[in-house]
């Protein structure tokens, strides 16, 4: 973990996150209009994230430190406007129940939640990859960004993917 200026934080931060989705998940706000322009919306925010950790990848690979520095500070707000929306959708909206059935029902739940799974491990590593960031610790840094990246890109791209399936069920 971090040192332990920011550890604390770090692992108070991974639990409390899932937790209060969880906890929001079960508030519906009464007489409001369902956000359900959200979706698409917040599915493209994942899909640009997934774009912007591969360039910063390759910008860390050519020497390009800054550009990193900006594209991942990106993908970090980017990350974060794409929670805020998937609470007020979800806060707004009654679930939808996948309707695909047999072998594509059975991918879908794996995507699904394998997504979720992943995304709140991924809190703490993003968190971790980068407090080393910041604190100029760039080994331990680039150690943990292995592990981050490609789960970052997964929970990205599967993003995406989970919305493209369920998208002909929205009412």
């Amino acid at each position: 973990m971090a040192s332990n200026k920011y550890g604390i934080w770090i692992k108070i931060v991974s639990v409390l996150i899932p937790v209060v989705v969880a906890i929001l998940f079960t508030v519906r706000i009464p007489n409001v209009e369902p956000l359900s322009f959200l979706p698409p919306i917040y599915a493209t925010i994942n899909g640009f994230t997934a774009l912007l950790l591969i360039l910063a990848l390759r910008a860390i690979k050519s020497g390009k430190r800054l550009l990193h520095e900006r594209l991942m500070k990106t993908c970090i707000a980017l990350s974060l406007v794409f929670l805020v929306m998937y609470i007020a959708y979800h806060m707004t909206s009654d679930p939808t129940p996948f309707g695909g059935e047999g072998a594509v029902a059975y991918l879908y739940y794996f995507i699904l939640i394998s997504h979720i799974l992943l995304s709140i491990i991924l809190i703490p590593l993003v968190l971790t990859s980068y407090v080393r960031a910041i604190q100029a610790q760039f080994d331990p840094h680039k150690k943990i960004s292995k592990i981050t990246f490609p789960i970052w890109l997964y929970v990205a791209v599967t993003g995406v993917v989970v919305y493209l399936m369920i998208e002909p069920y929205y009412v």
